[in-house]
Order: C-alpha cells, then structure tokens, then sequence
C-alpha cells in the first residue's frame, strides 16, 4: 500500500452507522484502523479494518496508544455507546478518569468536545463521519406525504424553543410536545423511549421535535432518527416528526418515510432561519 494513503481510526460503537462509515471510508481508498468495545460495537465492522482491536470501555490511554502506533491521522466517532457504563469509574483508566472528572458539565457534547481535543493534543484531529456519507443528512422541509397542520406546526415552533434551550445545557436533543404542553425531555434514555413516554402521557396526538444542540460539534455527534423513531411514534400515536435539517442523520429514509405514510405521521426538515422567527 502507498506510505502516501490516508489512516482513518474509527471508534466503533453498536447499530448499523458505524458499519457504513466503514464502508464508506473503504470506498475512498483510505486506511482503516477500527477500535471497537466489548458488548458495545457492531462486530460487522471488523471484515472492513486494515487494523483492528477490541479494548475495553473507558481505557483511553490504550485507545490513543492504539492509533498512534498504527499511524492514525484522522480520527471519526460512529455508534451508540451505554454512556451510564462509559461514567462508571470501575471502567476507567486514569487518563479517562482525569478527563471527565475535570469537567463541570458531564452532558454528551462537553464529554466528547473533551475527548476530541485529547485526539487533537495528540495530532488526529476528530472529523465529521457524515463526510464519508453526506445522503444521510436530513434534507430540508417536508419529506413525507402529508404536512404538518396548523396545529402540529404551532407545536413544532414551541418544540423547537424547548428543544434549543435543552441543547444550550446539554441535556438532550428531543422534546415531546402536545397542544402547547410538554410531556417528555430526552436525557439518558435515548430518543425512543422519550417518545414513547411523552406519548404515553401526551396522548395520540403527539409532536416530536429532535434538534441540533448549540455548541454541539458537528464532526462529533448529530442528532440521528430512522425507522426505529418512526415505529415508536407508531405506537405511540404521534402524528409529526420534525428534525434540523442538514445537521441530522436520518438512517432508513426509504423505508421510515414509507411506514410514516402508511401511518399518516408528517415528517419535516427544520431550518432555524424559518423556525426562529
């Protein structure tokens, strides 16, 4: 192989993102380098990498050590990763412990801003990993068959508030909203469930609004929805999506667009040059 070929490393978590990043790095011509986590990564990804480790969760001494002795250059986070079990200090290795514990603010986006700048220090900087994959990012206005109705977009601007405050303290991504009334905020649990809480308690009816964080980076981590979302707002009886656009992942497009349509739910690319007004 050319000495002149880019090294990736890929911090691999589970479900299916960080086997298409793979995928997509591969497709470039790039190096690949993968560091995957015991009962966290989509072992899938292992047949793409050049290089591969299973470290355990939270020795990120190791990890950099990993990357560095394998000529990583850039570096692209992918997967989900139990973030309870990422904080238990059981699990840590100094560096990581010195890390976090360091942070006043221990939301998603200050941990991984940190972590970044710790791959930064050590000259591989942190690159999108939907600039190997630009089609997933969520594409402005309305995608499904149906809009939004009154209703549903006096929802989605009040959301959308709700939503962007909750980013400012990094709290969560997601709200769900019913005729003006709040009846979930993500936090720890993910997406999924917030929705089928806030659906429990809301009512059919439900809007969900999932949003960009302010201050989140992007070559980190964006907000993501796909089928998955779609089925719990299924279940629970909401009747609209609305996502930044741009600065989201929409994972299964084809086939969560199509059972949204079957569903009657809208679904909606936001902008907050049209929802800040």
């Amino acid at each position: 192989m050319s000495e002149n070929v880019t090294t990736i490393g890929l911090i691999a978590g589970g479900r299916q993102f960080p086997l298409m990043v793979a995928r997509g790095v591969k497709s470039h011509g790039y190096r690949l380098v993968v560091a995957g986590f015991t009962g966290h990564t989509n072992m899938d990804v292992v047949p793409f990498a050049d290089v591969w480790r299973e470290l355990k969760l939270g020795k990120l001494g190791k990890l950099i050590a990993f990357f560095k002795e394998n000529g990583v250059e850039r570096v692209i986070m992918a997967g989900t990763i139990n973030k309870p079990k990422v904080m238990d200090v059981r699990h840590l290795d100094m560096r990581a412990i010195k890390l976090i514990f360091r942070q006043k603010n221990k939301g998603d986006s200050a941990i991984l801003g940190t972590l970044a700048g710790e791959f930064e220090r050590e000259g591989m900087p942190v690159v999108p990993a939907h600039s190997f994959l630009p089609e997933l990012l969520t594409p402005e206005g309305v995608i499904s068959r149906r809009e939004p109705d009154e209703r549903e977009w006096e929802d989605l601007r009040y959301g959308w508030k709700i939503a962007k405050e909750l980013g400012r303290m990094d709290i969560g991504q997601c709200v769900v909203i019913r005729e003006g009334i709040v009846s979930a905020v993500e936090a720890l649990e993910g997406t999924d469930p917030t929705i089928a809480r806030g659906c429990s308690l809301g009512g059919p009816g439900c809007v969900v609004i999932k949003v960009f964080k302010p201050g989140q980076q992007e070559q980190i981590d964006l907000p993501s929805l796909g089928l998955d979302t779609v089925k719990a707002m299924v279940e629970g009886k909401a009747t609209c999506l609305g996502v930044e656009a741009n600065r989201s992942l929409f994972f299964d497009r084809d086939e969560a667009i199509a059972l949204a349509d079957r569903s009657g739910i809208a679904i909606i690319g936001l902008t907050s040059e049209k929802m800040d007004l």
